[in-house]
């Protein structure tokens, strides 16, 4: 993804202003906004593109039978150096809405004399490696091109170089409104091209648009624009008040908030007429025109797209019904994702907050092969993405104050996570709690103290579309997949294990997680040893480890017995049950219960979770002994008697701890600071 190219389609392209295109003999003016971007401008023969800037070397691109534009690697050892951005400068990539006012007034002007519709790859994306996929960028009414521009640099750091994957890499097509309609054309024509669309508040919805009923309004305006048109343009740019106190809460004096706020407002609002540059009369009824046409032609080939599909839906798009036409388009299309920003507004990418990158990877949407890969397509979460997760889930951090016990290698437990092995594979197996509840505290805690990122194994339903045995939104789960979980299988934990990862087991699953009333820490584990042999082979070091808290949390009042019993519920789980992919189908005991359902808990007064991992299990040197299956059997009841230890050593020390209960905690945090750590019992 760190190859993105970005397409022009000039206001000077539309029939009003063709009788403006310069011909072949005629010099080209001298472009301001090269100083910032790489140009293609598009030859008779269209077989080359010449890519060229006025401070680098001439680069070819040649285009191949499959369609995707390939650097040649001569002319690439003469690329100019491009800067490298530390994560704080490349947070919004520094830039905003204003920003991209002053670059389009730019790329106006330098589109005054014409030409056709042309790419552009903006230098602040940086250099690329050869697996990274290429992204194309299609732009909305606007026609400028810039729609990107505060996801610039975080798309061109995309990248990871190490991967031998299959040179047949995907092309990502970006499109915004009338870009996602053409998008769309393009995936239908070419069923064969691996595609992944990236549709943001598309237009297939046009008409229900308030630009349907424009079109007769703008006929009759006199003049280039009016009063009413730039009322019309800035429904466009989203809603300027969010975007101003977003600037705002940046800040962080607060006198000269009130001051900030008016000049930001007034910022916004003086670049109107340059909505009226961008679109004059004729150009818009043009282009309104050219949307409906590309929209009524994507509806009518939506039958034919096959490609991966992510669409991204505005909550307060006054221009499209966003948000319903996402639905539309993921109960029509069986590759097809939504995603719903609810206070944004049509200009979603030029908003605050909104990171592409992000997006795709919480989506599981990048990938470099024909297929995602779950352990070589994952890319760590950047600091700036953890921040926000650890903001999002401080509340939980709050309520539970959770104590990390672990062992040394002497046998002696110390809080903390010091007798955690600091080099992988590592394998942590313990117990699940209630809703899962427990991974909420865990992972962070563990990139907060040892900067160690867990790979949960989670269940399928969390990645798959219903239609492929899941649920039907898997939004709620983008944050799991940024941190690292992967659905559970015997593939990925094989992958896992050989790039040394430290991953996260729970051999009970679903049936612990959701245990029926008095089951709290009663382990539901098969009867067969899956993940030993596995650990062996790669002389993984295995953690087993207890997780208590949860009985201090909620109660559960409604649980699958009792849920049984009413038809309404029974009829609920037997559809969720039917739809879900189904694990250890081939195993017996209670552990094969994986009927779907929500157990019905009420919450009590905080307690406190508490986490104790024992000492690591060594398993390298034992893989040839390991193949008897009796000994790895032995081997598997250990480790489940260590878990069972580790949960009774818990119950019994939490009841020693004078903070278990929150009124003690936040006491303790009012007189000694809220971000100090709160004592607890002597391990």
């Amino acid at each position: 993804m760190a190859t993105v190219g970005a397409c022009i389609f000039s206001a000077v392209s539309s029939p009003v202003f063709r009788r403006q295109i310069m011909s072949s003999s005629e010099k080209p003016k001298r472009n301001p906004i090269l100083k910032r971007v790489a140009v293609s401008t598009e030859r008779t023969s269209a077989a080359t593109t010449t890519v060229m800037t006025e401070t680098t070397p001439t680069r070819i691109f040649v285009e191949k039978k499959s369609s995707e534009l390939v650097e040649d690697e001569a002319e690439t050892k003469q690329r100019v150096n491009v800067r490298e951005y530390s994560e704080e400068e490349s947070e919004g990539n520094g830039k905003s809405l204003k920003d991209y006012f002053d670059e389009a007034e730019d790329m106006i002007k330098s589109s005054s004399g014409g030409g056709p519709p042309r790419w552009f790859s903006p230098l602040e994306c940086g250099s690329h490696t050869r697996d990274s996929p290429l992204l194309l960028f299609l732009p909305g009414i606007d026609g400028v091109g810039l729609g990107l521009i505060r996801q610039h640099q975080s798309l061109g750091n995309t990248v990871r170089s190490e991967s031998n994957r299959s040179p047949k890499r995907p092309v990502y097509l970006v499109g915004e409104s009338l870009g996602a309609c053409i998008a769309l054309a393009v995936a239908a024509r070419n069923p064969d091209i691996d595609l992944v669309l990236i549709l943001v508040n598309p237009a297939t919805s046009f008409n229900k648009s308030v630009l349907q009923s424009t079109i007769p309004l703008l006929e009759l305006i006199p003049g280039q624009i009016t009063t009413m048109l730039s009322s019309t343009l800035s429904l466009m740019t989203g809603d300027p008040l969010k975007m101003a106190m977003d600037n705002v809460a940046k800040r962080l004096s607060l006198q000269p908030t009130i001051q900030d706020l008016s000049q930001d407002l007034v910022a916004l609002s003086s670049y109107l007429p340059v909505l009226a540059d961008i679109l004059p009369k004729e150009t818009l009824l043009w282009k309104i025109e050219l949307l409906k046409a590309a929209s009524a032609y994507a509806n009518s080939r939506l039958h034919a797209v096959k490609a991966q599909m992510l669409v991204l839906c505005s909550g307060k798009d006054q221009l499209m019904p966003s948000q319903e036409e996402g639905e539309r388009l993921s109960s029509a299309l069986h590759k097809c994702e939504p995603r719903n920003f609810y206070d944004h507004g049509h200009f979603l990418l030029l908003e605050d907050g909104v990171d592409l990158v992000t997006i795709i990877k919480g989506a599981s949407y990048y990938r470099r092969g024909r297929s995602h890969d779950y352990v070589s397509d994952f890319m760590p979460p950047t600091s700036s993405e953890f921040n926000k997760i650890c903001e999002d889930f401080r509340w939980m951090r709050v309520l539970s104050s959770p104590v990390m016990l672990s062992t040394l290698a002497n046998g002696k437990i110390v809080r903390g996570l010091s007798g955690i092995p600091s080099e992988g594979p590592v394998l942590f197996v313990g117990y699940h709690n209630l809703l899962g509840l427990d991974v909420l505290t865990l992972i962070p805690e563990f990139m907060i103290e040892s900067n160690i990122l867990l790979r949960g194994l989670a269940h399928p339903m969390m990645y798959f579309k219903s239609k492929e045995g899941g649920l039907g939104d898997l939004s709620p789960y983008d944050v799991m997949r940024i941190m690292g979980a992967v659905p559970v299988s015997g593939i990925n934990l094989y992958k896992l294990m050989s790039s040394k990862s430290h991953v996260l087991l729970y051999p009970g699953g679903v049936r612990e997680a959701l245990h029926r009333k008095g089951e709290e820490y009663k382990l539901f584990w098969p009867e067969s040893s899956e993940f030993v042999r596995m650990a062996t082979t790669f002389g993984a070091k295995i953690v087993p480890f207890g997780a208590v808290g949860e009985d201090d949390l909620a109660q559960i009042v409604l649980d699958y017995n009792d849920q049984m019993k009413i038809p309404y519920f029974k009829s609920q789980i037997e559809e969720l049950t039917a739809t879900a992919a189904r694990l250890r189908t081939d195993t017996k005991g209670e552990v094969a219960n994986q009927d779907m359902h929500m157990p019905y808990p009420v919450p009590k007064v905080p307690g406190r979770f508490y986490f104790y991992f024992g000492k690591p299990i060594e398993t390298k040197g034992t893989k040839r002994e390991l193949r008897d299956r009796e000994k790895a059997h032995e081997l598997y009841l250990e480790i489940k008697s260590e878990v069972e230890k580790c949960l009774a050593y818990l119950k019994e020390k939490r009841e020693n701890d004078p903070y278990r209960n929150i009124l003690p905690r936040l006491i303790y945090q009012a007189t000694h600071g809220f971000t100090s750590q709160v004592p607890t019992f002597e391990p």
